[in-house]
């Protein structure tokens, strides 16, 4: 199977967003889950989360993979978990997924693209779409740039060209107004951004180094420096924040 450059970085992350393994297993730790709860984790990436939270908390995972290529890297990672019968796999956008399934009592979208699968781009009406797909009580663990204060237009528009963000106080104020309550929010420190940042470019450089023949290395190589120059322009006016959103039992 053909690379590219997400397959490349996220194999080499232990996580593929900037935030940590102890940050996320705490966030999963405040969600109230007992095991055998079921959980749906979107945009699956490296598939480290949905292992995290068969192994850890013996949950029910069903974890979904939009691209082919990141789809196989989750599924060699699943398969070698000791949870692996406990990891449902679906190759597919978002969108078909929520639509087959029932409510569940835990969603994770950590830096997913189109979470709900309808193009809703807007803060507020992502996390209310979610919330559909939650048992009462359930949580959402949520994680996503955020932006520090009003960043330069050019900025912006690069940035969103997929998902619409919000500043950190933002994301908060969008799920209290989808019906939630906040019961964790918290931003990645600088050394994490660092980690995160390094890690991936050092992988795509050493793989160029190695494969400079392949025919993927020009794609390869325009995702890296795309990527570099956006964080190099944008890392001021960026954070990545950690959410665990619940959605309260009916009084």
């Amino acid at each position: 199977m053909r690379t590219n450059f997400h397959r490349i970085a996220y194999e080499a992350l232990t996580i593929c967003n900037a935030v940590r393994p102890e940050a996320l297993a705490r966030a999963v730790g405040l969600s109230g889950l007992r095991p055998g709860d079921r959980a749906l984790d979107i945009g699956t990436g490296n598939a480290t989360v949905a292992v995290l939270l068969a192994e850890a908390f013996d949950l029910q995972v069903v974890t979904v993979e939009a691209d082919p290529v990141m789809a196989d890297l989750a599924a060699t990672r699943i398969a070698a978990s000791a949870a692996t019968d406990r990891i449902d796999l679906r190759v597919g956008t978002s969108g078909t997924v929520l639509a087959q399934m029932a409510p569940v009592e835990l969603i994770v979208a950590i830096g997913a693209t189109d979470p709900v699968g309808d193009g809703t781009r807007a803060p507020e009406a992502m996390l209310t779409g979610l919330s559909r797909l939650l048992k009462p009580g359930g949580a959402l663990l949520w994680g996503d740039l955020c932006w520090k204060g009003t960043p330069p237009d050019p900025l912006r528009q690069l940035v969103e060209m997929n998902n619409t963000y919000a500043t950190h106080e933002g994301w908060q104020a969008a799920a209290r107004s989808a019906g939630f309550e906040v019961a964790l929010a918290e931003a990645s420190d600088e050394a994490v951004w660092d980690d995160y940042l390094a890690t991936m470019d050092s992988a795509a450089r050493d793989w160029l180094a190695r494969h400079a023949d392949r025919p993927e290395a020009a794609g390869v190589r325009a995702s890296a420096d795309r990527v570099q120059t956006l964080f190099n322009f944008g890392r001021p006016h960026l954070d990545f924040g950690l959410y665990v959103f619940l959605r309260p039992n009916p009084a």
